[in-house]
């Protein structure tokens, strides 16, 4: 069921130079799934001569033409939306609902960029004088290097392959090695849509000599992360040295804010099954909980009902609502974190433990934590999984200093039925998003991306393919006379 994968480079599938591989593991159980192509410094050098042919085609293409092969992809994604799900399901471990609505929103990705590539708009500037012209011109970067993250798989790369495609431009993905087969669909289904050989590659192997050698080439003038905060600074500094155009989806640790006129048990109900999904390993995942002291209780009765509730287990298996985390390193995170809460006073109100009766994969139950203290790691940490402090406030002036106080700013959540309020909350958040009364962020038609340490740049939306393009200005003057 699950492919050994190869790399595709130029337009074919391959094996590594020598053949070198490594395993892909099932995180609910441990078991080797498949293997994937180990890329070696020919291989990397192999896909940049490829990237650089492919960009000197694909820029040429017609946007319509482009548009064109970009909606078909977005079909046969579709098409093969059961295959694909199955493949994440296996790979992340993420309950097969999950992992076919994760396929849907990669087909929008495709759909939504298929239509920007033809409005790549650019600007008349009225000149000073009647024999001058200026204009602004938008064209595609060049090669780009895109690396994604395992937490989701499809929709990671879909938001960057197919931005730079509409732009353009060529693009080298290399995926996370827990969770390759996902974006190996996707490149299939680009390859199979008619994209040009060379305009998509795919590599898989070492992060750390794929990304250093990506960046170091001369032909790569554009490099994409979606990532954590340490390993996005370390790509800003490899950047640097070849003045690369950069754009960084990095780590979260998002504010709720839930004010006393809001319906408590409702929010919390809402935040527990936002929280929990993808086992809490999403970057926007609502992380550090600020209820207002008058309805602390019962929103936190509420979280721990949902939390208690949830049925745990292999993301195949029928009704399951939460699968493992990721891979022991996960795992072994979240231990710490929450033995931490609870040794400086926080109150266990669901959760703690690895469920009972599972004695293999990267289990850990939803977890609900009450009163946790501001220095507490889980709150000031992001806890990349299923633990869910909560904290009382009572003024907005504390609980704004208290949410904006982390370096982090990718996404924020409010929870009032004041419309002032929601407003004046909602631009005081130091993010780059924020849900009101509402928590689910992520669309195609939006642009996605954070401030402060969680990045810079945006995915998605009408702008987020300016992130691909370079602006040229041109200026024309007019000869005398009429010839």
């Amino acid at each position: 069921m699950y492919p050994d994968l190869r790399l595709f480079i130029g337009g074919a599938w391959r094996d590594a130079t020598g053949g070198a591989t490594r395993p892909v593991t099932d995180p609910a159980t441990e078991e080797v799934l498949g293997t994937m192509a180990t890329a070696g410094e020919a291989d990397i050098d192999a896909a940049l001569a490829a990237a650089r042919e492919g960009f000197a085609v694909w820029r040429q293409t017609g946007t319509w033409d482009r548009a064109r092969i970009l909606r078909r992809t977005a079909d046969l994604i579709r098409e093969r939306s059961e295959r694909i799900a199955t493949l994440m399901s296996l790979e992340t471990g993420k309950p097969i609902a999950e992992a076919r609505a994760e396929t849907g929103t990669a087909a929008d990705q495709f759909e939504w960029y298929a239509e920007e590539t033809k409005r790549i708009y650019g600007q008349i500037i009225e000149g000073r004088s009647r024999d001058v012209r200026m204009a602004v011109i938008y064209q595609p970067v060049g090669v780009v290097a895109a690396f994604t993250a395992w937490n989701f798989p499809a929709l990671l790369p879909a938001r960057k392959i197919a931005a730079a495609l509409a732009a353009g431009c060529s693009v080298i993905v290399k995926p996370a090695g827990e969770s390759p087969a996902s974006c190996a669909a996707l490149v299939e289904a680009c390859a199979d849509a008619g994209v040009p050989a060379g305009a998509v590659n795919f590599l898989t192997g070492s992060s750390d000599l794929i990304s250093r050698r990506l960046i170091a080439a001369p032909e790569v003038r554009k490099v994409s992360l979606t990532g954590s905060v340490p390993v996005g600074k370390e790509l800003l500094r490899l950047a640097a040295d070849g003045v690369k155009k950069v754009s960084m989806e990095l780590g979260g640790h998002a504010p709720v804010l839930v004010f006393p006129d809001a319906d408590p048990a409702a929010a919390g109900e809402a935040c527990a099954r936002v929280k929990f999904r993808n086992a809490g390993q999403v970057c926007i995942s609502p992380t550090r909980f600020y209820v207002h002291e008058d309805v602390c209780a019962p929103f936190a009765a509420a979280f721990a009902t949902v939390a208690r509730s949830l049925k745990i287990g292999r993301g195949l298996d029928d009704g399951v609502q939460m699968g493992p985390l990721a891979n022991r390193r996960g795992l072994d995170g979240i231990r710490e974190l929450v033995a931490d809460a609870l040794g400086r006073g926080a109150e266990l109100l669901a959760g703690g433990k690895v469920p009972g009766g599972i004695n293999r994969g990267y289990f850990y139950e939803p977890t609900v934590l009450g009163r946790v203290p501001d220095d507490a790691r889980v709150m000031v940490e992001e806890p990349f999984g299923p633990i869910a402090p909560i904290t009382p406030f009572r003024s907005y002036d504390e609980v704004m200093a208290r949410a904006n106080a982390l370096p982090f700013g990718l996404a924020g959540y409010l929870f009032t039925n004041g419309l002032s309020l929601a407003t004046r909350a909602a631009e005081d958040l130091e993010v780059g998003m924020v849900g009101v009364n509402d928590l689910l962020l992520a669309t195609a038609e939006a642009p996605f991306g954070g401030i402060k340490e969680s990045g810079m740049g945006r995915e998605g939306g009408s702008i987020g393919i300016l992130d691909y393009v370079e602006p040229k200005y041109i200026r024309t003057r007019l000869r005398a006379g009429n010839g």
